[in-house]
C-alpha cells in the first residue's frame, strides 16, 4: 500500500494530558500536509475545525476510562459534534462490561449513536478484557449501531494486536490503535482486517510506506 492509499486510513493522534493548542495545531499541519485524519482532545475541537477545516476531525468521549455517566457521554458527544467534530471515539464502561451488565453498555452507546449524525467508534480497551469480554463488547457496539470498534485508548497496559483485530472484525470495521508505530505494524493490522489506524506516529508510518513511483 503506497502513501497516498494509506494516509486516509490514519487518524494522526495527540491525546496526552499535557496536550496544548500548539500541539494540536502542529498535528493538524502534519495531517493536512500528508492527507491524514486527526484525533484530538475535545476541548480543542472548535479551534481545530476553524484552523484546519479540510482535515477530518475525530475526538474522544468518556476518555480515557469510560466511566462517565451515560448522560454525560451523550452530552459530551453532542457538544463535540456541534463544535465541529466529524467522528467520535467513545470508551465503553469496562467496569459495567466486566460485571456482566452488557445491556447498560449497549444502551449508553446506543444513546450516543442516536444523538449525533456522525460516525461513532467504540473503544473497547482490549488489554483489559478477556476474549469472551471482547466478543461481548463488540456485540454491544454492533447492536448500538456504532460505525466501528477500536482496540485501545493507548492509556491502558497494551494496545492493538493482530488476534484482537481479527476477532473484532467479525462484528464491525476496526480501528487499530495503541502501539502502532511503523509502516510494517500498520500493515499487519490492515492485513488482519483493520480499516483505520490510530497512531501518534502517523508521519513515521507514512515515511515507511513506498511512494507511488517506488512500487
Amino acid at each position: 500500500m503506497d502513501r497516498s492509499e494509506l494516509a486516509p486510513l490514519i487518524d494522526h493522534t495527540v491525546l496526552g494530558p499535557e496536550t496544548t493548542l500548539e500541539d494540536v495545531r502542529s498535528l493538524l499541519d502534519e495531517a493536512a500536509e500528508h492527507g491524514m485524519n486527526a484525533c484530538i482532545p475535545p476541548y480543542a475541537v472548535e479551534e481545530a475545525a476553524d484552523y484546519a477545516p479540510d482535515v477530518t476531525l475525530a475526538t474522544v468521549i468518556g476518555f480515557p476510562h469510560g466511566q462517565h455517566a451515560p448522560e454525560i457521554k451523550r452530552r459530551e458527544g453532542v457538544a463535540a459534534w456541534k463544535a465541529g467534530a466529524d467522528e467520535l471515539d467513545v470508551v465503553i464502561n469496562v467496569g459495567r462490561l466486566k460485571a456482566g451488565d452488557t445491556d447498560a453498555v449497549r444502551d449508553e452507546l446506543a444513546e450516543l449513536v442516536a444523538a449525533v449524525p456522525i460516525p461513532v467508534k467504540v473503544i473497547i480497551e482490549t488489554a483489559l478484557l478477556t476474549d469472551e469480554e471482547k466478543h461481548l463488547a463488540c456485540e454491544a457496539a454492533e447492536e448500538a449501531d456504532a460505525t466501528m470498534v477500536k482496540t485501545a485508548t493507548g492509556f491502558a497496559d497494551g494496545g492493538a494486536t493482530v488476534p484482537d483485530v481479527e476477532l473484532m472484525s467479525e462484528y464491525l470495521p476496526v480501528k487499530a490503535s495503541g502501539g502502532v508505530g511503523s509502516y510494517d505494524e500498520a500493515m499487519a493490522m490492515i492485513d488482519a482486517g483493520a480499516e483505520r489506524i490510530g497512531a501518534s506516529s502517523g508521519v513515521a508510518i507514512l515515511e515507511g510506506a513506498p511512494a507511488l513511483d517506488e512500487e
